[in-house]
């Protein structure tokens, strides 16, 4: 959820203005206001599922290997938002006769990959969490 809260581009437009790009849309500063200028609904349902889908994988521990696969699946959607947010952000800058650059880039692309990482974190816990009930199964 924290791409609603941080923009994943910042830039200055033609005129001056200071512009952000969050997944619900474009937002312009006018007299220390944000004011919404777009709006990207289809990229706010994409970031709300991939925001609650991990919640959910929490609750299938029962169902370990659907667990990782649902998992696995995730990883692959969160780099196609990736993907994604790049396209759009290009396409956003790209009528301002901008391009993406590192100066650009906001707090919300590094989020995707911190929660690839919380991911594959989670897989390695399901996989000793397996051998450890394999090993408790041999004893008995």
């Amino acid at each position: 959820m924290g791409l609603f809260i941080f923009p994943y581009v910042s830039y200055i437009d033609l005129v001056g203005l200071g512009k952000q790009i969050y997944v619900s849309g474009i937002y312009t500063s006018v007299n220390n206001e944000s004011v919404k200028q777009d709006t990207f609904i289809l990229q706010s349902i994409g970031a709300v599922f991939i925001a609650v889908m991990p919640l959910v994988l929490i609750f299938l521990f029962k169902d370990r290997k659907r667990q990782v696969k649902l998992i696995y699946l995730q990883l692959v959607l969160i780099v196609l938002f990736a993907v994604w947010m790049y396209i759009s952000a290009n396409n956003v800058l790209a009528t301002n006769n901008q391009y993406l650059r590192a100066d650009n880039i906001g707090i919300g692309f590094f989020l995707l990959p911190v929660s690839v990482i919380f991911l594959s974190m989670a897989i390695g816990g399901i996989r000793n969490d397996e051998k450890l009930i394999k090993s408790a199964d041999r004893l008995r």
